[in-house]
Order: structure tokens, then C-alpha cells, then sequence
């Protein structure tokens, strides 16, 4: 027999038809698995967490089957209150599967700590105060003694207390400033 002869004949057809069948019925039972198995077409709704406690959050994503996931966070908003969510990932009515992960970013207690830099005294206002600004402080009240160097840092006090370098204030605190006027003392 040859081998065109071959590739024509009942057998090699029905071998080749019944293949076909086979392939068919594993690729519609592979399909119906799938859509049972990561429950297709089910989502749910990741509801609105910005501005809510830990706890009331908690309890949303636990009505709506999703896990909360806490993130650190840094970026004190005075806008929220303390420990409240700021952010969340996911976005709120976005729809995700059941369990899924909802990263959520707290706001803390307060600013953050942020080192008073070395070298500050005996510079000029002009070089001082953007150094101060960058750390995120706020320049206060300016006063001025007698002094040969005019408008150079003399002092650097917090709420009437002097600063040492290297002390840790609160980000946004304000910081007053003695210079010099430039008249001799």
C-alpha cells in the first residue's frame, strides 16, 4: 500500500476523526474546569477606605471577602485623622476576585522626626533658610541683636528653646531665628 493510498483510507480517517472528538471533548472539559475553578465572571467590589479606621476597614474588606494588607507609611496628612486610611490599592469600586489582597497606607500620629542639621550658625539667612525649608521646617520669628555680620545665624531656638545641632524636631515646626544686624556691640 502506498502512502497516498494510505492517507485516504477508512482507517487512517476515522483514527484522525476520532483524534479531533477527543481533542474537543478535553479542550471543553479544560474550559468548564477553568471557569469553575478561578470562578469566573465573579467579582467583587473594593468598597471606599479613605478616611476610615483600621478597624471599620477591616470590617468592610471582611464583608466584601477581601484581606486587608497594611503598608507603612511616612507622610503624615494633616487633612485625615491619625491612623486613618489615606490610600489603598486597589482603588475603591474597582472589581477584584474573592480573597484578593487590599494594600492600604495609614496616616500616622504626627509628622515625622527630622534632624536639625550641623553648621547652621554663623551662616547667612539666605544660605539657612532654604536648608531649613528642604528639611520641611518653617522659619518663625526673626530678631536681630548687635552683631558685625549682618543677617548671620546666631541662634536657633524651637518654642523659646535654644537647638542644639543634631536635635530631632517634628516636620513642619517652626524655627526662630537670631541674626545680626551689622552695627558693632
Amino acid at each position: 500500500m502506498s502512502f497516498v493510498k494510505f492517507l485516504f483510507s477508512k482507517t487512517f480517517l476515522k483514527q484522525i476523526a476520532l483524534a479531533v472528538l477527543v481533542l474537543v471533548v478535553l479542550c471543553i472539559i479544560l474550559l468548564k474546569w477553568l471557569n469553575v475553578t478561578t470562578k469566573h465572571g465573579d467579582f467583587e467590589t473594593v468598597p471606599d477606605l479613605k478616611g476610615k479606621s483600621i478597624s471599620v476597614a477591616q470590617v468592610e474588606l471582611g464583608d466584601n471577602n477581601l484581606v486587608m494588607q497594611i503598608q507603612d507609611s511616612a507622610n503624615y496628612n494633616p487633612d485625615y485623622p491619625k491612623f486613618s486610611v489615606i490610600e489603598q490599592d486597589p482603588i475603591a469600586g474597582a472589581k477584584v476576585k474573592e480573597n484578593r489582597k487590599i494594600y492600604i497606607t495609614l496616616n500616622p500620629s504626627g509628622y515625622r522626626k527630622v534632624r536639625v542639621p550641623d553648621g547652621l550658625i554663623d551662616k547667612t539667612f539666605r544660605q539657612v533658610k532654604p536648608t531649613l525649608e528642604a528639611l520641611g521646617f518653617k522659619i518663625g520669628k526673626i530678631s536681630y541683636v548687635d552683631n558685625l555680620g549682618k543677617d548671620v545665624v546666631l541662634k536657633l531656638s524651637h518654642k523659646g528653646k535654644p537647638l542644639e545641632s543634631g536635635e530631632k524636631l517634628a516636620k513642619t515646626s517652626v524655627i526662630d531665628l537670631v541674626l545680626g544686624n551689622g552695627n558693632r556691640p
